[in-house]
């Protein structure tokens, strides 16, 4: 690239350069100020601690649009912890078949495979930026999937490849779905997600979803192997109900629980599940609209059908990159991200170490379209650094 070629030093900046994949950007109009009222200095299990976190229950299911008779828990350790909680509480009764497209998927892979040793396992993986046949599922099977792969990019389209008729329980990692895309809840048993993703809030705290199905599950089958007790859901073959109340296992952050709490104030103020959905769809059209006209960039995942609005993966097609090793493409792709660091434009944009190098972008509801909108000149110029 001759010099003159390289783009100039964008003049617009982006007001919030937060635009990593998790923790993700906080709610527009965050402020200490909101975290002033925290149940701090309490105990979780006082009156007024345990009513802040049924209070986030209740308001997460309502905006979630969750039926009433699906039971929602605060649990530990993020959406792994949620993931693991079900895993190894409710496989074992039938075969299992898990699907995976990304690192996370193949995680669940590995825990269904290697640490809990199961063998009615089937397997249906796929590449970085495409999905596994999803025919292949058998609906008397359990099957464990992520609804939104965070590392490449890639979502599953709907919820029609369940069977409504199923007879295994389906086991879904939505974290980067929920609060983002429209869950089908009567195709769902498990549903898990953390408060860091779409919403905005602080890292180890997960939700687990559980459908009438699902509990019918924990309360007629035993593992048998033993279990620790942070995943324990059930006492004496009945569900712990109080768990779905807001008594919690073990001792939650009052602090994150509050600065949950002003996210989920935020979200119904401007419209609940249907604005923040229409939010994150516009931020995908606005990178959409960018890699049209881009030739040197563009999606991991190449059907549209499945490309998420939340956490975009893009890859860099320019003949030059394509021609470096693999060493050479993971530096070109690092100091991209870096060069944007170092100015101040946006933070923690490139992809997730398993992943293909390229960039990783966060486009869910708490991210403003406007500083979306002043990014692309930005990538522009940083590729032209880089290449030049």
């Amino acid at each position: 690239m001759v010099a003159n070629a390289t783009p100039v030093k964008p003049n617009l900046r982006p007001v919030n350069p937060h635009f990593s994949s998790g923790p993700c950007a906080k709610h527009p109009g965050w402020s200490l100020e909101n975290l002033k009222n925290a149940c701090l200095g309490r105990s979780h299990r006082s009156k007024p601690g345990k009513a802040k976190l049924a209070d986030a229950i209740t308001r997460t299911a309502t905006l979630l649009g969750m039926p009433g008779d699906y039971r929602l828990a605060i649990v530990p350790a993020s959406d792994t912890g949620a993931v693991e909680m079900a895993l190894w509480s409710l496989l074992g009764a039938r075969g299992i078949d898990v699907l995976a497209w990304e690192s996370f998927g193949s995680g669940w892979v590995n825990d269904v495979t290697r640490q809990l040793k199961l063998k009615d396992v089937r397997v249906f993986e796929s590449g970085y930026g495409a999905l596994p046949d999803l025919a292949q599922v058998d609906k008397d099977r359990d099957v464990i999937f992520t609804w939104n792969g965070t590392t490449s990019g890639v979502r599953v389209p709907d919820g029609k490849w369940i069977a409504a008729d199923r007879g295994g329980l389906t086991i879904c990692d939505a974290t980067s779905a929920a609060f983002a895309q429209d869950l089908p809840w009567d195709r769902l048993d498990v549903v898990t997600f953390s408060w860091q993703k779409v919403l905005g809030g602080e890292a180890a705290h997960g939700m687990l979803a559980l459908s009438p199905r699902a509990v019918a599950r924990l309360e007629s089958y035993t593992p048998p192997w033993p279990m620790p007790k942070l995943f324990r859901m059930t006492s004496g073959g009945k569900l712990t109900e109080d768990l779905f109340q807001g008594a919690t296992i073990n001792t939650p952050s009052m602090l994150a629980v509050e600065d949950y709490l002003s996210a989920l104030s935020w979200a119904e103020k401007i419209g609940g599940l249907t604005a923040l959905i229409g939010r994150a769809d516009s931020n995908l059209k606005i990178i959409a609209d960018w890699v049209a006209r881009t030739p040197w960039i563009d999606f991991l995942a190449a059907d549209p059908a499945i490309r998420s609005n939340t956490s975009v993966c893009l890859r860099i097609v320019d003949p030059w990159f394509q021609a470096l090793d693999a060493a050479g493409q993971a530096k070109a792709a690092k100091q991209i991200a870096g060069l944007l660091e170092a100015e101040k434009i946006a933070y923690d944009i490139d992809s997730y170490r398993d992943a293909p190098p390229g960039l990783r972008i966060w486009a869910g509801a708490t991210v403003e379209g406007a500083d979306l909108a002043a990014l692309p000149p930005w990538l522009d110029w940083a590729w032209g650094q880089v290449k030049s």
